[in-house]
């Protein structure tokens, strides 16, 4: 008798061993603990204007399928001595706010295989993510102005300038507040006003790598919020007005612009193996003769030492032009007419750059 009282036993339904857990029998362990705990219903939050979810309080672009694993993330309790997890989903939607998702989960506690299915319904509901709202209330942070300094740029130029802001969005990473306010032509240029002022610069270093030019910068104070000055940034882009190959006339010499520094161009010499840097600064006095679209490919008829021949694409007659000092015998030249007269330019490497010119 003593032997049986010291014996284990459930302390539920007082059956005999095997125990788990505090000491209950499998069914009695089996109705009072649960693999996985899951809310009836759950909400979630999708901007109405432009479609983006809330996630912790941060306004994301995810997938449904990923909307529905980030809520049963956020939602679903797996209990605390569960091992060997497994989920499945399936979803149904009832109508444009209601879906309804159904779990089948497998596990073990105390060894023990567990098996439950589940539904629980998401429930949207519209919201306006931070960027709506700003951009509903115009909300800026920076003004981009894209001018130009020489000459003033054609409509098609400010066009492909403006394209490359577009270029830089898709590469920078996902961020809501890199958005377009509002932007248009002004008088000598083109006005883009940002919502984020990282954005504004980063295009503005973009400009300048890949066109030259120079950027100004010019902070002011709006306001006060939370203690803080509320600062608005203007960034003026100054596009020189001309570009890699053309040919301009500078210190009473022809030079190429061979290729741009953080504080100017390297410029190269037409008639001389000559290359020297020049702040934007030092150009300002430059003038543009011939821009490096309006020069031609000529093949050569006959060529000495320092004259060649070729067909004058203006008229088809002979003409003569003195031989660039890098010349190759036998290769096309590169004209450039300049007050009625061809000049022959030397090879620089932004040449290979640009698309075939027209061949004459």
């Amino acid at each position: 008798m003593g032997e049986g009282l010291g014996s284990e036993f459930c302390l539920v339904c007082g059956a005999e061993p095997p125990l788990f857990g505090d000491r209950m029998c499998e069914p009695c362990i089996r109705k009072r603990i649960k693999l996985v705990e899951v809310p009836e219903n759950i909400p979630w939050v999708r901007c109405a204007r432009c479609g983006i979810v809330e996630i912790q309080g941060k306004w994301v672009h995810i997938s449904e399928e990923e909307i529905w694993n980030e809520l049963i993330q956020r939602h679903v309790q797996f209990h605390v001595q569960a091992e060997n997890i497994s989920l499945g989903l399936e979803t149904r939607t009832m109508s444009d706010r209601h879906t309804l998702l159904y779990l089948q989960t497998e596990g073990t506690i105390e060894g023990l295989a567990f098996q439950e299915s589940h539904t629980m319904r998401a429930r949207m509901a519209n919201g306006v993510c931070l960027t709506c709202t700003r951009r509903a209330g115009n909300y800026f942070e920076a003004t981009v102005q894209l001018r130009s300094t020489g000459r003033r740029l054609s409509e098609e130029e400010f066009t492909s300038l403006r394209a490359t802001l577009d270029t830089v969005i898709e590469n920078l990473s996902d961020d809501p507040m890199f958005f377009i306010t509002s932007e248009g032509a002004v008088t000598g240029g083109y006005d883009v006003v940002l919502g984020s002022k990282g954005l504004a610069r980063t295009w503005g270093r973009h400009l300048v790598s890949n066109y030259g030019g120079y950027l100004t910068e010019t902070n002011s104070t709006v306001g006060r919020r939370d203690g803080i000055d509320v600062t608005r940034l203007t960034l003026l882009y100054r596009k020189p007005g001309y570009d890699l190959g053309d040919v301009l006339r500078w210190r009473d010499k022809y030079w190429r612009p061979a290729s741009w520094t953080k504080d100017g161009a390297v410029m190269s010499r037409v008639d001389r193996q000559e290359r020297t840097g020049a702040s934007w600064r030092d150009l300002e006095s430059a003038n543009v003769m011939t821009q490096m679209k309006d020069q031609v490919l000529a093949d050569i008829i006959t060529e000495d030492s320092s004259v060649a021949e070729f067909l004058d694409p203006a008229n088809w007659n002979m003409a003569s032009v003195r031989i660039p000092w890098d010349h190759v015998p036998r290769q096309q030249l590169r004209l450039a007419r300049i007050d009625g007269e061809w000049l022959a330019l030397h090879k620089l490497g932004c040449d290979k750059d640009k698309k075939k010119e027209e061949s004459v």
